[in-house]
């Protein structure tokens, strides 16, 4: 019989626990969780079950791979500005890895995970579950066949509220920076709860089954309500080289829980995708052309979240390409680099605008649902259609661009 495939995990507070539930149900006998790395106590429940296993808790993912001889699948689902450098030690010890999104803060650390993964020869597979759906990849590879002919505009549009705690909830969440380490971590809905959607227009455009395409620019307009450092509203306006435009639209300031949806328009066909709320996996992504419906693809959100995993502790033991690597996964991150070069100083959304509620403790952005959706509808930047809290940003030339912010460019 084939050895367990050896796996250590990184981050269990969060969403890391599903993981480890998806690991428990993985077939048995496929994997051995040989260590859990976590520099915060765990919950009294987690760390029970760990300890009746026998799996030792480390606080730094060296100190696990240093004392655990033969760890072949590292897995991490630790805060965005922990990503690349525990990539970079994971494949140091010859451990291939499967990182949550995103792939990290900035587009210079992302391009050294990119280099070091092709000296270390490991692969390392980014969570954006999405790419990894039957729906997705259907989807994709008769976009590469030409069945709709050229794309012309992609958007997308997510209102998912958040409470106070949502930004309490640790000492990174709402940041730019983290204030122990200095490193960015620029933390925002379109680079954490909504990397998703963002990553899928430019995943959807990729020229090959595993690649993205990469904007060569942006004009992005944000604001925040919440008392956070980073943004917690924004839309942005990426064109890719053969002039594509993709739109974005996201919030966690929004008084009610609107998609995630898209809209894809082609030459020949539109295609559209459309949750009634968050967590809503109902529904299928519809071809439209001619007005008539002409094709139907599953619901990205169908079926289990955790194919990622399935998928990456079998290319372990059978080698296969890589669905969604560094190099497809940058793409967000370069935008999300240039959405913040853009907006440059974030403003905060004057007190006439604000709304609060006390049970559930959060605060939105008064007419918010009805500005943004009226934007989506019309391709248009909040600025474009007059909405009262939007400022106009600058158009950021991503061409060339490597390091964020581009002030610190070396010569």
């Amino acid at each position: 019989m084939t050895a367990p495939v050896s796996v250590v995990m990184v981050g269990v507070g969060g969403y890391g626990a599903s993981y480890l539930e998806a690991l428990d149900r993985l077939a048995p006998g496929s994997v051995e969780l040989t260590a859990v790395v976590d520099p915060f106590p765990l919950p009294s429940r987690t760390a029970t079950a760990l300890a009746a296993r026998g799996v030792p808790v480390f606080a730094a993912l060296e100190d696990s791979l240093g004392t655990r001889g033969g760890v072949e699948l590292v897995i991490i689902a630790s805060p965005i500005h922990h990503h690349v450098p525990q990539c970079l030690s994971a494949l140091a010890h010859g451990c291939h890895v499967l990182c949550d999104k995103p792939v990290g803060a900035t587009v210079q650390e992302v391009r050294e995970l990119i280099r070091a993964g092709e000296v270390s020869r490991r692969w390392v597979r980014i969570g954006y579950q999405w790419s990894y759906s039957d729906g997705i990849q259907a989807l994709k590879r008769d976009i590469l066949a030409g069945r709709f002919g050229a794309p012309i505009r992609l958007k997308t549009c997510c209102l998912w509220p958040r409470t106070v705690s949502y930004y309490r909830r640790n000492d990174w969440a709402g940041r730019l920076r983290d204030a122990a380490t200095g490193r960015w971590v620029l933390d925002s809905p379109l680079s954490n709860a909504q990397a998703h959607f963002l990553h899928n227009l430019f995943f959807l455009l990729g020229a090959e089954v595993a690649s993205s395409a990469v904007p060569v620019d942006v004009t992005a307009e944000a604001c925040r309500v919440n008392g956070i450092e980073s943004y917690d509203t924004v839309a942005c306006r990426a064109r890719t080289a053969e002039g594509v435009e993709l739109l974005f639209y996201g919030s966690h300031a929004s008084r009610d829980s609107w998609g995630p949806r898209f809209d894809l328009e082609f030459e020949e066909a539109c295609v559209r995708y459309a949750a009634r709320a968050e967590g809503d996996g109902a529904g299928e992504i519809v071809v439209e052309a001619g007005g008539e419906r002409v094709g139907l693809y599953p619901s990205p959100d169908a079926g289990d979240q955790f194919l990622k995993l399935a998928e990456a502790v079998e290319a372990v033991r059978t080698p296969r390409a890589v669905v969604c690597g560094p190099e497809a996964a940058s793409a967000q991150t370069v935008c999300a680099n240039g959405v913040l070069e853009s907006v440059g100083e974030i403003p905060t959304v004057p007190n006439d605008l604000r709304r609060r509620e006390a049970e559930p403790d959060r605060y939105w952005i008064d007419r918010l649902d009805d500005d943004f959706r009226r934007c989506y509808e019309r391709a248009l930047l909040p600025s474009e259609a007059g909405v009262p809290w939007a400022v106009a940003g600058r158009t950021v030339d991503l061409r060339g661009y490597d390091r964020f912010p581009a002030s610190e460019r070396r010569a």
